[in-house]
């Protein structure tokens, strides 16, 4: 089904995002989950698919990772069941994504789930990224606190957990209410009775994550060999002392690397296309004709991509799942940057192009695009 999400989003945007959290009563009527318990069940029994299971019995946290056999043995109370990236793998869950597809997909994560029983949730902790909870089935106390240095500790090898904090928001949510959280306040779900959660999550990479995924571009595209130089070395009293000149340049030679725009780049978009979870791509996707897929299109046919795909546009340059796309057509591969589902009306006479077909072509053989059936 198309979810209608009831947000305004310059308002949001403007007062919220990235500034505080808020509890959006109603953002969605009537809502119904698109995913039942039982199926979510199913996923979390697939070693492609990330999820976990916590409870907190007797005052212990205990949490295992899937993919699992069965859940037979967790009692009635005190647990929860999440997983990742179900838009990966479920199609009507994913259509939970697209009402927040105003906002730039290379931020957009992943759409995770969770099942939780009575007394269910995985504890106070503080996420280092925008969350939009989803109330489903059920209902859920949420308490969100200030953000403020916390002392974070681990009550299990896999949680991270933080000390208690005085909330600043402390609401049951009901089916279709969302709950906004940025990044760095802590917050805290406890489950009345047995619920669902969607959790829509926008990731920020860390300077970390950039400098290490430069640098492995750098080293498999043979940057920066030119080494140190200093012809105009003068003899010194201090021969111990690096000088500030000296750790100018050396930081110059490392800067010069990122600023040349072409390398950055095309480093860019191959690190922000890499998939953080499998895709579900079919093992042995049709063997469609150049000529097949064009007729297709012109009869009317579209070609839906494939959820959890990243394809963007970085400058001049357009990236699939790590990947540049070589493109004879700029102005369709843009279309397939915008727009998750193409026809002859986005890609226009790009489809009289033979070039640009076989492009096309290619990449529905990947699995990157289907014709829905």
């Amino acid at each position: 089904m198309a979810y209608q999400l009831n947000l305004n989003w310059p308002e949001f945007l403007e007062k919220y995002w990235q500034k505080q959290p808020v509890v959006l009563k109603h953002a969605f009527v009537d809502f119904v989950d698109p995913i039942t318990p039982d199926e979510l069940a199913g996923l979390a029994m697939e070693p492609e698919v990330d999820s976990r299971i916590v409870s907190h019995v007797n005052g212990q946290w205990q949490a295992w990772n899937g993919p699992f056999e069965q859940f037979d043995n967790l009692g009635e109370t005190n647990w929860s069941l999440l997983a990742q990236a179900v838009n990966h793998w479920h199609a009507p869950a994913a259509e939970l994504v697209k009402p927040f597809q105003v906002l730039p997909q290379w931020r957009f994560d992943d759409l995770m789930i969770s099942f939780s029983v009575p007394g269910g949730g995985v504890g106070p902790h503080i996420d280092q990224y925008d969350v939009f909870i989803i109330q489903g089935m059920g209902s859920r106390r949420w308490r969100v606190g200030d953000k403020l240095p916390m002392r974070q500790f681990c009550p299990h090898p896999a949680l991270l957990h933080v000390d208690p904090f005085t909330p600043i928001i402390d609401e049951d949510l009901e089916p279709g209410d969302i709950l906004y959280i940025p990044p760095g306040f802590p917050h805290d779900g406890f489950t009345h009775e047995t619920a669902m959660n969607y959790s829509i999550g926008f990731r920020g990479p860390n300077g970390r994550d950039l400098i290490s995924s430069f640098a492995d571009y750098a080293l498999e595209n043979d940057l920066g060999g030119e080494h140190y130089s200093d012809p105009d070395l003068t003899c010194r009293e201090h021969t111990g002392r690096v000088e500030a000149y000296e750790l100018e340049r050396l930081r110059g030679m490392m800067i010069s690397m990122i600023n040349d725009p072409e390398h950055f780049e095309k480093w860019f978009g191959s690190f922000i296309t890499t998939p953080r979870h499998e895709l579900d791509i079919a093992p042995e996707a049709d063997d469609y004709t150049a000529q097949e897929i064009v007729d297709a299109l012109k009869e009317g046919q579209v070609l839906t991509r494939l959820s959890g795909l990243r394809v963007l546009r970085v400058g001049d340059r357009f990236f699939i799942n790590s990947e540049c796309l070589e493109t004879v057509d700029a102005q369709a591969a843009d279309a397939l940057c915008r727009y998750t589902v193409i026809g002859q009306q986005e890609l226009g006479s790009a489809l009289d192009n033979p070039a640009f077909a076989g492009e096309l072509t290619a990449l529905v053989n990947q699995g990157y695009w289907y014709f829905d059936e």
